[in-house]
Parts: C-alpha cells; structure tokens; sequence
C-alpha cells in the first residue's frame, strides 16, 4: 500500500486527507445521532410529569432542556410561559419551532460537509490522473517504445482514480444513510412537540 502511494505521487495526499475527515465525521454522527441521545424514551413523559402539579420550576426546565435534542424544545415551550404566563398559544408554539429548528441544525452539522467530499474525491482523483499522465508522457522521448514502462505509468496514474472512488462512494452511502435518519429524526421531533404544545394549551384550559 505505501509503494502505490508513494508511486502515485502527491496528488493522492489530499484523498488521503479526504478520507481521513471522511472517517472522522461518520463515527461522530453515528454516535451523535443515537435514537436514544436525540429522542431519549422518557424525555417526553418527563416533561408532561412535569406539569402534573403546577407549573414546573426553573430547575425542572433546565433538567428537561438535557434531555437530548428534543429537550430544549420542551423547555422553550415551558420557558415562554415562564417569562409570560399569559402569552397566548402561538406564543408557545412558535418559541418551540424556533427552538425546534435550531436542534435540526445541529443533527445535520457535517452532512454538508460529508456531502462535499463525496463531490469532490472523485474530482481530485481525476486531477491525480490527468497529472500522472501528463508527467508520463512528459518524460517520453521522441522514436524510444517502452510499452512496459508505459503500461505501468499508466496503471500508477489511475491508482488516484480508484482512490477517489474509494473515498467517494462511502462518503456518498453515509451521506444518503445519515439525511435519511435526520429526516425520520426531525419528523419524531415535531410529532412530540405538536403533542407537548397540545398539552401544554390543555393545561392552561
């Protein structure tokens, strides 16, 4: 492995720092986008639990805004109320949102990025090749065949090809995976704080 990186010469550095990123980002989001740390079981019994005698205090919010991402969606709703007593339900409502929003950002945070290097891989290891080429038949001279040396300089520029489609490829699977999983993510998100918002206006009936 270290002769082919070294045979195909610098341009196949950076897909080597690509891939490294790229391995860094999937194990963070896999442990950042655990069902259980971002929709934790109790999180949404916990809050409603909460409201049962009265209206919780401020360390009870601030417990509930741990409870994973949803958490602090929980707690805006209550905090509004907090602050307002009278703040009318799409007061509520819309501090969650906002609130709601800023916990999608951050179950996204890297896909971009993850997203960027399943783009660009394959690109840098195109320019490996073309530069590969270039210094191989910039060294040929006019009237000398060297089929042999040829073939292999050939084979060694294409080795950053293949490496950008290494690099490319799982970056692109994990990209996919992980958009599809914030999406189902978010969709649990607004289905528990559509039912929170719903009892938070029934407890104030």
């Amino acid at each position: 492995m270290l002769s082919i990186i070294q045979a195909a010469g610098w341009p196949i550095w950076p897909l080597i720092a690509c891939s490294v990123f790229a391995v860094a980002i999937i194990i963070e989001r896999l442990i950042a986008l655990r069902t259980l740390k971002v929709l934790p079981p109790t999180a949404f019994e916990s809050a409603v639990d909460s409201t049962r005698m009265g209206f919780p205090s401020d360390s009870a919010i601030q417990t509930i805004a741990k409870m994973g991402a949803v958490g602090p969606v929980f707690a805006a709703g209550l905090q509004t109320l907090s602050l307002n007593p009278s703040a009318s339900h799409q007061d509520v409502r819309e501090s969650m949102e906002m609130e709601g929003r800023m916990a999608a950002q951050g179950l996204e945070r890297y896909l971009s990025a993850l997203a960027t290097l399943a783009s660009a891989a394959p690109l840098l290891g195109l320019l490996g090749t073309v530069i590969g080429m270039i210094e191989l038949f910039g060294v040929q001279t006019p009237g000398q065949q060297q089929p042999v040396e040829l073939a292999h300089g050939i084979s060694v520029a294409l080795y950053n090809t293949a490496m950008g489609l290494m690099v490319a490829i799982p970056c692109l699977m994990a990209w996919r995976f992980f958009k599809a999983k914030v999406d189902r993510l978010i969709l649990q998100m607004e289905w528990a704080s559509e039912r929170f918002a719903r009892h938070l206006a029934a407890m104030r009936d």
